[in-house]
């Protein structure tokens, strides 16, 4: 008889088991029936501000038998792909509202555009009912440059002008227009704008584009000297409107460049050299920025001259009041004074000026003593101060100084000019040729 009643237990458990698994291996994991109800809850607002983002979001439900629970979210309803927004010990949650929007964030949510989001908890086996909402959360870190990259190198070249150099970023999708800033420096400089681009949902832009030639004007403007590597800082700033202002700066990145030179010439034919453009006095700009500067000896007072693009007369500059500019246009420039003269030309604002501008030879080594120059000639090509031969006293010292005054002199040593610099001096008599290179700040004392 008990082995009977072992026979009828056993059957009945075999019968349990299986409906049991028969039973699980129905259920519908993805969307289960609540086993205890949470309670609906509110952002407090839809669209998610920066300044809500110390406000505090809370949970409650039902107590449940488990001593954890989770509390998950997912964009679909089936929870197909879910994250975890917390856990906690009790029946209640409370987390910030910076906190799930990071999270949504981390999700793939585009920031400024509703998404829908769906919520539950999860306790051991059971799980509450789904609550969803519609939300829009804010940025909360800067672009990411992801070219140039740090301590890379980029390569320019003198004979492709035109080419195309990418500031490339990564930034959250965002359902508004964004404004991108990309800002540029020499390692440990001030930044200055590189450009500016505008993000807009139908035409998404993460990329600022220059052509090789304006992005080395930039570097030049940047302080680095040309053919000579240096590193810069890039930075993008993004700004967003929607919800108040927002900025979110990248990180810095560091990349290394040689830029080229990219000087720019305009030429001043006049009655100083006969009108002949060929043989004319040059204007450089160093970089190319609109600003053009050179220095001519007028013989005569209210001398004439043109400003020409080219050695030829094919365009020019006149003017009509001797102060502004006109393209192909008005009559002769004048300069109302003799000697060295400094003319300024700005392309930009149609401007010029002259100024008296002379560097001369000074000190007990030259003819003249410490009380008279030995005036200087500027060399257009060499873009130099000269004198092609002088006697000087070995044993000596020489100075150079600007309009026979001592506001502006140089000295120095070994072969380096340092403003207001210490006396040069001449190791052994004789006639030598003395150069003054005020772009590199150098000089030169040849013995003939």
């Amino acid at each position: 008889m008990k082995n009977i009643f072992k026979l009828l237990f056993a059957s009945l458990l075999v019968t349990i088991v299986f409906v049991a698994c028969d039973n699980d291996a129905d259920r519908d994991w993805t969307s289960p029936e609540a086993s205890f109800k949470l309670y609906d809850t509110t952002l407090g607002s839809n669209v998610l501000y920066e300044t809500m983002k110390d406000n505090p979001f809370t949970l409650t439900w039902d107590k449940t038998g488990s001593s954890e629970s989770t509390i998950v979210f997912s964009t679909t309803e089936d929870f197909a792909n879910k994250m975890t927004l917390g856990t906690s010990t009790s029946n209640t949650f409370t987390t910030t509202i910076g906190d799930i929007n990071s999270k949504f964030l981390q999700a793939g949510l585009s920031t400024y555009a509703s998404s829908n989001v769906y919520l539950r908890i999860e306790a051991g086996a059971e799980v509450s009912n789904t609550i969803n909402f519609a939300v829009t959360p804010y940025p909360v870190a800067g672009p990411v440059i992801t070219a140039p990259t740090s301590g890379s190198v980029v390569s320019l070249d003198v004979n492709k002008p035109d080419d195309l150099i990418k500031i490339n970023w990564s930034d959250y999708s965002s359902g508004i227009d964004v404004k991108y800033t990309v800002s540029l420096a020499k390692k440990g400089g001030s930044f200055s704008n590189l450009g500016t681009v505008t993000s807009t949902v139908a035409n998404p832009v993460k990329s600022l584009e220059l052509t090789s030639k304006d992005f080395v004007f930039a570097l030049l403007n940047a302080g680095a000297a040309a053919n000579v590597q240096s590193e810069f800082d890039v930075k993008v700033t993004a700004e967003t409107k929607s919800t108040g202002t927002i900025t979110l700066v990248s990180e810095v990145v560091t990349f290394k460049a040689t830029p080229y030179e990219v000087t720019s010439y305009l030429y001043a034919p006049g009655a100083y050299q006969g009108w002949t453009p060929a043989t004319a006095e040059s204007l450089i700009s160093p970089k190319s920025d609109g600003i053009y500067t050179g220095y001519i000896k007028f013989t005569e007072a209210n001398s004439e001259f043109k400003i020409t693009t080219a050695r030829n007369w094919d365009n020019s500059y006149g003017t009509t009041d001797n102060v502004n500019l006109i393209y192909n246009g008005g009559g002769n420039l004048k300069a109302p004074n003799t000697g060295y003269q400094k003319l300024t030309v700005n392309t930009n604002t149609l401007v010029f000026s002259l100024e008296a501008y002379s560097w001369g030879l000074i000190g007990d080594a030259t003819p003249g003593g410490w009380d008279a120059d030995t005036d200087m000639t500027w060399n257009s090509s060499n873009q130099t101060w000269e004198i092609a031969n002088i006697a000087l006293v070995g044993g000596k010292n020489i100075k150079f100084r600007l309009n026979d005054a001592w506001t502006t002199n140089y000295g120095g040593s070994g072969g380096n000019l340092v403003s207001g610099g210490s006396d040069i001096q001449v190791a052994e008599s004789g006639n030598y040729k003395i150069v003054l290179d005020l772009v590199n700040l150098k000089y030169s004392v040849i013995k003939l």
